[in-house]
Parts: structure tokens; C-alpha cells; sequence
């Protein structure tokens, strides 16, 4: 039986020019029975159309933060790099591929903000600055560990998978959901109340977590969430 491919957003640095990847992002793919291949970072409609056509389903990566032009913001001090280019490949993937095709996607980390955006929501630019009494949710390596506790909202798709009102999740983000767009349900909220995982529930599979699975394959619910991405596919 033919393995789902799945269309994996490329990672950008500009200091070599170049597209990278962290490899648990394939790992946690193949692990779950997938066949995942790095996309061209490219905003050429034409190559675009075609992958979109292509890849069964999408997975959008960590990364630079979303352009606040994006949802009505101009940038502060304390917003960190950003690609255009990037955000423009996004937003054609998520508009053709995702809402007009149907296709499932998973957002990680810069993947739930960025479909918050993409829906119409706003982003805090950075939390420890406009968010006061927050948690920490940037935290250095080893990124295998806990960092802090969600809380699982119950009847929600995470908790029926995880089958737990509270887990532990790792976390690297200095970024989050502020305003949540129209169309999307919060799944699980850290302590200060920060969405950390979000889904559509009027299409056929579109969830997104603020924390960072591919960073901790060996954790069940990290497991869990590639699985179910990929299942919902197959």
C-alpha cells in the first residue's frame, strides 16, 4: 500500500541562503506511516498549484514569526525575523491546498499562529512583553523534557486522542495566539491561559499545536499527534 506524501514547509537560514530541516519533523512522519518531502521555498504559483495537487497533506513547521502585516500590526522592537517569502508560500498552500481542497494540515509551533492569522486572528508579538504574569514558554535545550503543564479541554479531538485532562509539553516560542480567529476551537490552554492547540472543526482535519512533538519522538503523545495527522490521510 502506497504511504500518504506529505508536503513538509521548509525551514530558512539567511545567513548560508539556504532551506534546512530539523529531522524529527520526517521522523515523526515516517514513524506514523508517511512519506514526508521538504517543499521548494518558492511563491511560484505554477510549482505551487502542482504541489498542492501532489501532497495528500501538509505540514507547517516552526520557524521565523508570522509578518504582523499579516493580521494588521506593525513590527516592535520585539518581533524577530520574518520571510516574506515564506509567508506568501504559506498562505498560498493553506488557501488552495488546505481551505478550497480539503486537505488535512498540522501546524507546529509558528503552524498555530500562522493559521490563526491565516483565519483572521492576531498574534502577540512577543509574551513576556505584552502578556504580563505569563508563564516561560521559551525554554532551552534539552528539548525532550517537560517545560510546562496544558490542560486538555475536555470533548475536544486532543482530548479524545490523549484520553487526559492535563499533559506535560515541551516548549520553544517567544510567540502566540492573542485574538483566535473565527473558525478555529482551542483544544488545550497553558496555565496563564495561552492557546496551545487549536483545530477546524468544520473541515476535515486541520490541528495545531503550540509546543514542539518533533523535538521528543519519544514522548506517547507526541507519537500520538503525527499518527493521527497521518491517519487522517491514509
Amino acid at each position: 500500500m502506497k504511504k500518504p506524501v506529505i508536503g513538509v514547509i521548509p525551514l530558512w537560514d539567511e545567513k548560508k541562503d539556504s532551506i534546512w530541516m530539523l529531522p524529527g519533523y520526517m521522523q515523526g512522519l515516517e514513524e506514523a506511516g508517511a512519506a514526508p518531502v521538504i517543499l521548494p521555498l518558492t511563491v511560484s504559483e505554477t510549482v505551487l498549484k502542482q504541489t498542492a495537487d501532489v501532497c495528500g497533506g501538509f505540514l507547517f513547521t516552526g520557524g521565523h514569526d508570522v509578518n504582523p502585516k499579516l493580521y494588521g500590526q506593525e513590527k516592535t522592537i520585539h518581533c524577530q525575523e520574518i520571510c516574506e517569502e515564506r509567508d506568501r508560500m504559506e498562505a498560498y498552500i493553506f488557501r488552495e491546498a488546505v481551505l478550497k481542497q480539503n486537505k488535512p494540515a498540522l501546524g507546529i509551533c509558528r503552524g498555530i499562529q500562522f493559521f490563526n492569522v491565516m483565519l483572521g486572528g492576531s498574534l502577540y508579538q512577543d509574551i513576556p512583553a505584552e502578556l504580563p504574569g505569563a508563564i516561560t514558554h521559551v525554554k532551552g535545550p534539552p528539548y525532550d523534557v517537560p517545560a510546562h503543564a496544558v490542560r486538555i479541554l475536555p470533548k475536544s479531538p486532543l482530548y479524545e486522542l490523549f484520553g487526559k485532562e492535563r499533559v506535560e509539553v515541551n516548549s520553544y516560542h517567544h510567540q502566540g495566539i492573542n485574538r483566535i480567529a473565527e473558525g478555529l476551537e482551542i483544544m488545550a490552554l497553558a496555565d496563564d491561559g495561552l492557546a496551545e492547540a487549536v483545530y477546524m472543526p468544520d473541515h476535515r482535519y486541520v490541528w495545531a499545536v503550540q509546543w514542539h512533538p518533533e523535538f521528543w519522538l519519544k514522548d506517547e503523545f507526541s507519537k500520538k499527534i503525527f499518527a493521527s495527522f497521518v491517519n487522517n490521510i491514509k
